[in-house]
Order: C-alpha cells, then structure tokens, then sequence
C-alpha cells in the first residue's frame, strides 16, 4: 500500500467516522423537546453519550482536512487552508453546542431537584442553553459542511482525485443548503426544522468517504507527482529542489 493509498484510506475512514453523530437527533429529544427537563430526575446519560459522540465527529471532521491537505494542496494550495480552517471552525461550533448542553446536566444535577429551587429561572436558563446548540448546530453543522463542500467539492472536481460525479453532488447541493440556513437565519425557516438540503451534502459526504476507503485517489496528474516523489525518497535519492538548495 503507498502513501496515496494509505492517505485516501484514512481520509474516508475520518469521513465516515463523522456520521457517527446520527443518535443524537434521538439521544438530545428529551433535552430539547421538553422545557422542563432540567426540573426531571432521571438518566442524562442519552446527553453524554450524544456528547462524545459530537465530539468525536469534530475531532474527525479536523482529521478529514489535514489528512486530504498534503494532497489537494497541489491543486490549489489557498483552498485547501482554507478548507482546513473551514473544518477547525465547524469543529469550534460543535463543542461549542456540546458545552451548552452538557452545562444543563450539571445544573440538573445540581439544582434541578434541590428543594426550593427557582423552577421558573432554571426553564428559561434551560431554553437559553437549548437555543444556543441550535443556533451552533445552524452554523457549526449546517452552514460550514455546505462552505466545506464547496471548496474541496472545487478541488477534487478539477483535480479528477474521485469520479467527478462525487463532488458534483456537494456541488449542487452546498449552495442550497447554504440558501436554507439564511432563510433559517432570517426567520423565514423555523430555527431546528429538518434541511432536505441538508441530504444531498450528507450524501457527499458519504459517497465520498466510501469511495475513499474502497477505491482511493484516481491516477491523475497529483497523485502521479506525489507517488514519483516517494519512490525518489524510499529509492534514497535527493529531490531536485533540495539538491538545489544544497
């Protein structure tokens, strides 16, 4: 296995990793449908685990970029950074959003069944806490993922890494997404309402780490200079720019 193979392997493993997240909608319901949940006794353990599971999707979600970097970097080098840094701010959001609802456990905790407790500050502290992930989840996971695949969607379209009609999925369905978050924004959506848009970047993203893993990068023109170099390096020659320098 070489470098590029290795590279394309771990690149869809990380992607597919991301979809790990799924059980949240299920696992977050009784925190974010039920306004007086903080004011419950009862297992949190359903927001924990939904916590983990967030933050192990933006652990992956950074790894996808540094791992596809090296590669698309090649192609153009100023949206690959900034598909990078694109992935290290969605990431930002989703702890953002993980931190607010793991506050609400331990005020749960802490005050929910305390006797005299104000029921009526806790709620309104609880709704605050509750919009907070949504407005993050509107940005951090519905706005960057569209911005995410429009720049390497851009990338591996011209690059010719995957079958073009991978991007071309993210490509048609970022801009929609992308239109839906700002109707969200404004008020014309409902804040935390399903995003059909939202599936064709899903889809992206899915097909996108299968290919990676089962297939890898397709022989082009970056995949063929990256591999020339490795063999020069494992061969022990000195590559012709570092030959120079010497």
């Amino acid at each position: 296995m070489d470098s590029m193979r290795k590279t394309a392997l771990v690149a869809g493993v990380f992607y597919l990793i991301t979809f790990i997240s799924i059980p949240t909608l299920a696992l977050y319901g009784p925190v974010k449908n039920h306004r007086d949940w903080i004011l419950s006794s009862g297992s949190h353990t359903g927001v924990l685990v939904g916590g983990l599971l967030e933050v192990v999707v933006a652990l992956a979600g950074i790894g996808t970029a540094v791992t596809l970097y090296p590669v698309v970097k090649r192609e153009n080098e100023g949206m690959a950074l900034g598909f990078v840094a694109a992935r290290v701010l969605e990431a930002g959001m989703i702890f953002t959003g993980v931190v607010s609802l793991l506050s609400l456990v331990s005020l749960r905790q802490d005050l929910g069944a305390a006797a005299g407790a104000n029921a009526t500050s806790l709620v309104t502290t609880a709704a605050s806490h509750v919009a907070i992930y949504n407005w993050a989840f509107l940005l951090g996971q519905s706005l960057m993922p569209a911005v995410n695949a429009l720049l390497l969607g851009t990338l591996l379209y011209r690059s010719r890494l995957v079958p073009r009609v991978i991007p071309v999925i993210g490509l048609i369905g970022a801009p929609l997404l992308i239109c839906t978050v700002i109707a969200t924004l404004f008020g014309g959506l409902k804040l935390g309402s399903p995003m059909p848009a939202a599936l064709l970047v899903a889809a992206w993203e899915l097909s996108l780490g299968v290919w990676l893993v089962v297939k890898g990068f397709k022989p082009c023109s970056l995949t063929t200079g990256i591999t020339a170099t490795d063999r020069r390096l494992d061969s022990g020659q000195v590559p012709p720019i570092t030959a120079g320098m010497a």
